[in-house]
């Protein structure tokens, strides 16, 4: 039988979104790639710092079965490196992710070429990159996609056994059409639109699809729970601006869907940032900058270039 991908939560991660390579990256943009390679060659025995989306990888790779531990599941999550660095920088990156004990076995690197246009045949549900072009690329062709802030807070480590990931709604869960509403019209028009709308379901956005790849990833740790199996856990919250009535609609929607949340914040306008510190998340996602930018000093966190508002 082939080897296939299929029935997985599969995640494409830059090196720079997964370890930190930050101090590397500056010599890359400052001198030229062989520099940056020469560093990275003879560091490869030295594992590099966790980045911002390390603990949501490391997490999400604990809802597979453990090793030489034969269970009917198939493993249920896969992370690919998907990076512009070079190959031989790619053996600090292997090296690494063995060093911290990351199952990761698959890797794409394109020396400085956007890689992207590898998501189709991985069938990637998700892309963590530190590099915008690529995540607006990704999110054109239909791929949730979000750019780490490398300088973002590192996750809690409060919830060992639990992935939290929290979510902006208007152009990230759920399409811009409101958003659009209120660049136009200002908060009475978006609060009338959604009013008078509580009842029809919004459009998808561009993380709807990874929603619903968690949801069944929550089924699939659920399902090891009852089989008397240690298991990860997964929760999830609504992180929006909208206040009643247009919370409304947001939640008929997420019904509509057969999605479910588990925290749902509707702040008004106040914000996120820290409302986020309190709900600790692995990561957060939103479309707006001034949001991403006022979450990062508290959690990890990503851009969503998506929308009206998208920047």
């Amino acid at each position: 039988m082939p080897v296939t991908l299929d029935d997985r939560l599969v995640v494409a991660i830059s090196s720079r979104a997964l370890f930190d390579f930050e101090e590397e990256n500056r010599l890359f943009e400052s001198s030229d790639d062989r520099a940056y390679m020469r560093v990275q060659l003879d560091r490869v025995e030295q594992p590099a710092p966790p980045g911002v989306a390390f603990s949501l990888v490391r997490k999400l790779l604990a809802f597979n079965p453990p090793a030489g531990q034969e269970f009917a599941d198939r493993p249920v999550v896969e992370v690919v490196i998907l990076s512009r660095n070079d190959p031989v920088s790619g053996l600090r990156v292997f090296r690494s992710a063995k060093h911290y004990g990351l199952p990761i076995e698959r890797g794409v690197f394109t020396r400085g070429a956007s890689p992207w246009r590898y998501l189709k045949p991985l069938k990637a549900q998700l892309f963590l990159s530190a590099h915008e072009a690529d995540v607006r690329s990704a999110l054109e062709a239909g791929v949730p996609a979000a750019r780490v802030l490398p300088h973002a807070a590192r996750a809690s480590g409060a919830h060992p056994d639990e992935v939290r990931i929290a979510f902006d709604g208007d152009a990230v869960l759920f399409s811009d059409e409101a958003e659009q509403v209120f660049q136009r019209g200002g908060l009475q028009a978006f609060q009338t639109h959604e009013r008078d709308r509580a009842a029809t379901p919004l459009a998808a956005g561009p993380f709807k699809p990874l929603l619903q790849a968690l949801q069944r990833l929550q089924s699939a740790g659920a399902a090891a729970q009852r089989d008397g199996r240690p298991a990860m856990r997964l929760r999830t919250a609504l992180v929006t601006a909208r206040s009643a009535p247009a919370h409304e609609r947001a939640i008929r929607t997420l019904m509509d869907w057969q999605i479910e949340v588990d925290e749902a914040l509707f702040l008004g306008g106040l914000e996120k940032g820290a409302f986020l510190a309190e709900f600790e998340p692995d990561f957060f996602f939103d479309d707006q900058p001034r949001h991403v930018e006022n979450a990062a000093p508290h959690v990890p966190a990503g851009h969503v270039a998506a929308g009206i508002a998208g920047g």
